[in-house]
């Protein structure tokens, strides 16, 4: 990744007292500007990574304690119009096993998680033309009729402003909807010509006016990256303010142009992970699978760093493996209590512990 910072602004960057008088404007203030952002990122060192994470770790202890929330993840469908050049299964990869999960087998999925503990569902899946508002409604209905105790995430990408209306009243909580990044001009080169910066920021817009509990959040080290980037993507997290934000390494696939491409950073991932533990304290922050991927304690260094969500999947094994938006997805054989123990014990051993609830923000 090209994370490069002009030799003036360095020299104010010095002048100005360095990384850590950054640090703790922003943990007091919970704000700085764009280029404080690059700069934190352009000339951060180990000392400065450890100063974040105990102020990170601080700020989630006063709100969340040891708790770490899960979240029961239902990886729907693998059937996508869209053909974002990253993403594994994306339209034109003709290499790709599609499946799509039948409404009762959703259902199953959910009831299967509520025994084990988990009291939030996240559907996640791609943008799928067969499950149109219709069908997307009616098992919202279904899970919250069965389940009323339960919160029902969407994760299903850009749709209507009446599309995201109707979801809301059938009584989905929540919807993440990763910006993936805060450019524009990044975004363009991640993305194929017929898909709109403008419309996904429209759409975060949106489910906020409907009342959803909101989730963002961005790719670290894609391609064509920069600590500009980065630091757009952090002040827009600041500005507009999400419930949760979803950030992971990039991690390339096979089957796709950017296949030849490096992948992303677990250091520098879970360094902005404290950063924005301090830019939102109360903010709902996972370890995502694809930090696990790359480092097999990636996860526990994502909660160690101010993260406090962990996403065990709930889809039927033999499509886990399936729905593949990176190479070499961990997890992808156990059975779901298989995998909720194993993260328990992992929690365990570093002295945090999953909790039964719907793990709403708290503030």
């Amino acid at each position: 990744m090209r994370l490069t910072c002009r030799r003036q602004i360095g020299n104010i960057f010095r002048m100005t007292g360095g990384v850590r008088s950054i640090i703790e404007k922003l943990s007091q203030k919970h704000s700085l500007s764009k280029e404080e952002y690059a700069l934190l990122i352009t000339e951060r060192d180990q000392e400065a990574a450890a100063l974040l994470r105990e102020l990170a770790v601080t700020e989630r202890k006063k709100i969340y304690g040891n708790d770490v929330y899960i979240r029961g993840l239902i990886e729907f469908t693998n059937n996508c119009k869209n053909n974002c050049l990253y993403c594994g299964i994306r339209r034109e990869n003709k290499k790709a096993d599609r499946y799509r999960l039948t409404a009762e087998e959703i259902l199953s999925c959910a009831r299967e998680g509520y025994e084990l503990g988990f009291r939030t569902f996240v559907l996640q899946g791609g943008e799928d033309p067969y499950w149109t508002d219709d069908l997307l409604c009616a098992l919202v209905k279904q899970i919250k009729a069965e389940r009323p105790d339960c919160a029902v995430t969407l994760s299903v990408g850009e749709r209507s402003f009446e599309s995201y209306k109707r979801l809301r009243e059938a009584g989905a909580d929540r919807y993440l909807l990763r910006h993936e990044t805060a450019s524009e001009e990044h975004y363009k080169k991640l993305h194929p010509e017929s898909m709109s910066f403008s419309n996904r920021m429209d759409c975060l817009k949106n489910l906020r006016s409907l009342g959803y509990q909101v989730g963002a959040g961005f790719m670290v080290g894609s391609p064509f990256q920069t600590a500009s980037d980065l630091a757009c993507d952090l002040k827009f997290i600041e500005e507009f303010s999400p419930q949760m934000c979803g950030i992971g390494p990039f991690i390339p696939h096979k089957d796709t142009p950017f296949a030849n491409e490096s992948a992303g950073s677990v250091e520098l991932t879970c360094f902005l992970l404290s950063v924005i533990r301090l830019i939102k304290p109360n903010i709902l922050l996972p370890a995502t699978t694809a930090l696990g991927t790359l480092d097999p304690k990636g996860r526990e260094k994502g909660i160690l760093s101010g993260a406090n969500v962990i996403m065990p999947n709930l889809t039927p094994v033999a499509d886990r493996k399936k729905y593949a938006l990176y190479d070499n997805k961990i997890c992808m054989g156990e059975e779901s209590a298989q995998c909720l123990s194993c993260v328990q014990k992992r929690l365990d051993a570093i002295g945090y512990k999953t909790v039964v609830s719907r793990g709403d923000i708290i503030g």
